[in-house]
């Protein structure tokens, strides 16, 4: 049998995928889930083949619980806003099915799931974590996976966030959360709140209270906390023009 998790906030909706797979009897409901926080839970824990996943739910977005995935399991999105289209191929999503759907359009969903399975091709979790970049939420809130617990962090609850080879470390003052993602990524979407001021370290402006020299022409900002961090030559050069100082 294959494994099958429905992943949607709207029962009946739910109910219309299952009612489509009656016509598919070598596919398995093993379970249904409201949210992207059970979606995580059921996905660690039944490991399916494939799963149809519903975009806006309530705490946390498709694209959001995706990228808590490793790896990301074959997807089929079914969801009412077309505007998410793009953003789900780009996760090399099998399809796209926008409601309300039919049986025959279904059927063609899991002929393509099919043809893409027996081939070998499978969705990466870099293709996911790449297409979520940009995505709105993601300048407001952080999403992490936290052992077997999901937790959301409000972006003004980070002080500063330091590279950590292909993670980053998001620091708060509940304590410091790993996060896949590059430092890159999160200079470039939080560009108006944080400033790069090293190679590794990313700082919001708001918690810098002071530029102070060190040896050799360097500097380093002390934060509120008392964190100390490294300021490389041109972070310097961007503070001054950023604090006109």
């Amino acid at each position: 049998m294959i494994n099958v998790i429905l992943i949607d906030d709207e029962p009946l909706a739910r109910a219309l995928v299952k009612e489509y797979l009656n016509g598919h009897k070598e596919f398995s409901v093993v379970q249904e889930c409201n949210d992207g926080f059970e979606g995580v839970k059921a996905i660690m824990q039944h490991q399916p083949q494939l799963i149809f996943l519903d975009v806006q739910m309530p705490k946390i977005t498709g694209f959001e619980m995706l990228e808590l995935l490793d790896p990301a399991p074959s997807v089929i999105f079914t969801t009412a806003f077309d505007e998410y289209a793009i953003k789900a191929f780009e996760t090399r999503a099998i399809d796209y099915l926008l409601k309300p759907f039919s049986q025959e359009r279904f059927d063609k969903a899991i002929k393509k799931w099919k043809k893409q399975n027996n081939s070998g091709m499978q969705n990466t979790s870099r293709a996911v974590s790449e297409a979520i970049s940009m995505q709105p939420e993601e300048q407001n809130r952080i999403v992490i996976k936290n052992g077997n617990n999901i937790k959301i962090i409000p972006v003004k609850d980070v002080v500063y966030i330091e590279a950590y080879d292909d993670y980053v470390k998001i620091y708060t003052q509940e304590g410091m959360f790993l996060k896949k993602k590059t430092l890159s990524h999160y200079e470039q979407i939080l560009s108006d709140k944080f400033i790069r001021v090293h190679r590794s370290y990313l700082v919001q402006l708001s918690h810098i209270t002071k530029i102070e020299p060190m040896e050799k022409d360097n500097h380093i900002v002390i934060l509120k906390n008392g964190i100390r961090v490294p300021v490389s030559r041109s972070g310097y050069v961007k503070l001054k023009e950023i604090l006109g100082t």
